[in-house]
């Protein structure tokens, strides 16, 4: 199996967990996270720049709110650090 064809399975797999009941949407993104960096990885390998371009964003596309939530968690834990050698 090629990498643009196990990147097309991984979005078919996104969707189906999209039709899915919401309380498997959580562990469904975890899963889709885990499995679609190295794929990115494995289509950079394989494919020029802009190939993985378009795969990272589509990626990004179908998990939208789950980066989004990350982002927002990374920010706020990274806002209350206080600077170190200041009282």
């Amino acid at each position: 199996m090629g990498a643009l064809t196990a990147a097309c399975v991984w979005a078919l797999v996104a969707a189906g967990i999209g039709f899915a009941p919401r309380r498997a949407h959580w562990p469904g993104a975890i899963v889709l996270i885990a499995t679609g960096l190295p794929l990115l990885v494995w289509v950079g390998l394989a494919y020029p720049w802009w190939v993985v371009l378009i795969v990272a964003l589509a990626m990004a596309s179908v998990l939208r709110w789950p980066l989004r939530f990350l982002i927002r968690r990374a920010v706020s834990i990274f806002a209350k650090k206080k600077p170190e050698g200041r009282a």
